[in-house]
């Protein structure tokens, strides 16, 4: 792997050294637990509120709304089950309203409510970006509708969603608005007061932070059903020994994420324009996925006519350089992406998918390498 370039940054990210540094005390020196009351977990619990509250202050909510988790699949999973059997025990609301485009940790957990628990599921329309109208969100809510859910920035697509009209269609009715901002909290500035929103789901490892943890972010809602119960940790919402380590880089790393966002931003759009611009005047039968312009600064991704998506990777992968065909839990499918389908893009073709997501240690020399091995290796492909 020393020889090979990594463009997968939407599947991970590498853990910053910096995040690191302030985690590697946690795991051996201030070892307590959080909910010890001797002076041991005393120190734990001290730094877990510190976390707690560097993680509010991001968020623009106070530090008591902040709920860990093991990552943004599970934040997903509360917010949309918690709330849901929350508004149908307060208020009779059984109707779940959703993009076609929403990661599987939100689309699957609607499906389970719908067929296993009597939910009404609502599919949202989107266009050929993949992005929602504010209008057709305010054309599906009735008074029975128990929680919206748009994703902020899509993971196979790029595509960022008009959030804050959204949110502030759900609040003129009352209805709770989650988005899973798993990757759009790498790259985009995040307040939920500004954005309406009264739940969001983040994840640590897809801004340069450790895996298996993340947040529940909670604003102006509080009539939440712990899906996961046991002793009274963070707030009684989600029971469970806190992992401190992981949340402390978790913290950091959102810390560091949502800082000097403008000038990370301007390199990754440039190096993504660079790379959209070379593919689709380098390689016939290319096409962009997702919106040309509002789409996440270090997010590329195509069909291409007549090419198998994964055969395509193993191409590239022999060349050394790592990329993806669209959800990082998607990859080695058979079948073409929904999101893709969603699109109006025709199976043949959404096979044919790549996605090329930049980091800190991209290059514009990486990219015109990648270019013109991926030129190459469609080439050959086809013949």
């Amino acid at each position: 792997m020393t020889n090979s370039v990594y463009f997968d940054y939407a599947a991970t990210t590498p853990v910053s050294p910096d995040v690191l540094k302030v985690m590697i005390p946690y795991f051996s020196e201030i070892f307590g637990n959080p909910s010890s009351i001797h002076q041991w977990g005393q120190s734990a619990e001290a730094v877990l509120e510190k976390a707690r509250s560097r993680c509010g202050k991001v968020l623009n909510i106070p530090s008591e709304n902040v709920i860990f988790t093991s990552g943004g699949t599970e934040s997903d999973n509360f917010a949309m089950r918690g709330c849901a059997f929350s508004r149908r025990k307060l208020y009779g609301a059984d109707e779940i309203v959703i993009s076609p485009v929403e990661h599987d940790a939100v689309s699957k957990t609607a499906i389970q409510l719908r067929d296993e628990f009597g939910f009404v599921l609502k599919i949202l329309p989107v266009d050929q970006f993949g992005m929602v109208d504010p209008d057709t969100v305010r054309n599906l809510l009735t008074k029975k509708t128990a929680i919206v859910s748009v994703i902020y920035g899509n993971n196979e697509i790029g595509t960022i969603n008009p959030i804050a009209e959204i949110g502030r269609i759900c609040q003129e009715q009352n209805i709770p608005f989650h988005s899973d901002a798993v990757q759009a909290a790498a790259h985009l500035p995040m307040d939920m007061v500004r954005d309406h929103l009264n739940l969001i789901s983040i994840g640590a490892h897809k801004m340069y932070g450790p895996k298996g943890v993340g947040l529940l972010g909670l604003n102006s809602i509080s009539d939440l059903l712990p899906v996961q119960t046991g002793g009274g940790q963070e707030n009684h919402k989600r029971a469970g020994t806190q992992n401190i380590p992981l949340i402390i880089g978790l913290a950091e790393a959102f810390y560091l994420a949502q800082n000097n966002i403008e000038e990370r931003n301007a390199r990754f759009s440039y190096l993504r324009d660079r790379l959209i611009c070379k593919i689709l005047h380098e390689i016939s039968g290319s096409q962009l996925t997702g919106h040309p312009t509002r789409r996440l600064p270090n997010h590329a991704s195509f069909v291409f006519d007549g090419i198998d998506g994964n055969r395509l990777l193993m191409y590239l992968d022999a060349r050394g350089f790592a990329c993806s065909s669209g959800s990082a839990c998607k990859v080695g499918s058979p079948s073409p992406s929904g999101v893709l389908l969603a699109l109006g893009i025709q199976p043949e073709l959404a096979l044919g998918s790549l996605r090329i997501t930049l980091g800190d240690k991209s290059t514009e020399m990486q990219v015109d390498a990648l270019v013109q091995a991926l030129a190459e290796s469609i080439q050959r492909m086809r013949k």
